[in-house]
């Protein structure tokens, strides 16, 4: 007697075809690490949250408070140190206002280019992959919440490794670590307690500027002194300016360069015969710091990067 064969179903069939071509294709795939980059960078210029977070640097610790409001008009954000010399930063969209410990005078950044945590990463972090190589780690809490770990490995000696903590729920970074070529901790950010979601009062981003004046932070871009710089590569110059300093006769010009994840500053300014000039490699804390003379001014490069990338940039500054 011939044994009855059972025949699936057509549709049922087409559909588990369907699926197992859809997983091939790779139309159905997990997060790769710069979706999550992609995400974090997204959700910390754009969502609502509120915090409190420190900042270790060297044998430094700050502990600050974040708050961070976005609405049809853009960005505001409000942080406070709350340890030591008090400071407080508003970030008006990409105005920055400093209000000085004297409480009679404000420092007003332009078109600032440097972000607070947790925004740290740029609005394209898929470029990064060019000098980092960028993988997934494991999940581990922060704060109470659960995140996924990111690692960003540099593919020279020219940045350090970093690490950060992403919430799973909004993609919000919670932690931020970065780690030199020994496995040492050069910085590190992370939120003791954050609230996301929930837009902080806009009365608390009240500008109050009474009886107070404002300082601009940078002149106009020197015209009259131009140099040739050639940093490490993947660093643009992202900023330069005309900077008055506290305790200098006369402004200093300021350029920043960045990888959109690390950056370094380099000042140049006229030797001044009564100062002890700053030669060498040197460090302020996390901070890194290389001098030398060219053609009677002082050039000064700095930065929580390799001593390689400080020594490589200054060394190649050269007068137009």
């Amino acid at each position: 007697m011939r044994q009855a064969v059972r025949v699936a179903q057509p549709g049922w069939l087409a559909v588990w075809v369907l699926a197992l071509l859809a997983c091939a294709s790779g139309t159905v795939r997990a997060e790769t690490a710069v979706d999550w980059l992609n995400r974090a960078a997204t959700s910390a210029r754009q969502l609502n949250y509120s915090g409190v977070y420190v900042y270790h640097h060297g044998e430094h610790v700050e502990v600050l408070r974040v708050l961070h409001r976005s609405d049809p008009g853009g960005e505001q954000e409000k942080v406070e140190v709350l340890d030591g010399t008090p400071r407080q930063f508003l970030r008006i969209n990409n105005d920055v206002y400093c209000h000085m410990p004297d409480g009679k005078h404000v420092r007003l950044e332009r078109n600032a280019v440097r972000r607070f945590f947790p925004a740290l990463l740029p609005e394209q972090p898929g470029k990064l992959e060019e000098f980092y190589d960028i993988k997934l780690g494991g999940s581990e809490r922060v704060a109470g919440r659960v995140c996924q770990v990111v690692m960003l490995e540099p593919r020279d000696a020219y940045r350090h490794t970093y690490q950060l903590w992403l919430d799973k729920q909004t993609g919000l970074p919670l932690k931020t670590r970065s780690v030199n070529d020994n496995g040492g901790v050069v910085s590190m950010f992370v939120f003791s307690e954050i609230q996301i979601g929930k837009a902080p009062d806009a009365r608390l981003f009240r500008n109050d500027m009474t009886g107070k004046r404002i300082q601009q932070a940078s002149l106009d871009k020197p015209g009259g002194l131009a140099w040739e710089v050639a940093p490490p590569p993947g660093y643009v110059r992202v900023q330069e300016a005309l900077r008055p300093l506290p305790g200098k006769k006369s402004p200093v010009t300021h350029m920043v360069f960045s990888d959109g994840l690390s950056v370094l500053s380099m000042f140049v300014e006229p030797i001044d015969p009564q100062a002890q000039a700053m030669q060498g490699l040197s460090a302020e804390g996390a901070i890194g710091v290389y001098a030398r003379q060219v053609d009677g001014h002082a050039v000064t490069v700095l930065g929580e990067v390799p001593s390689q990338a400080l020594i490589e940039t200054g060394n190649s500054v050269r007068r137009k």
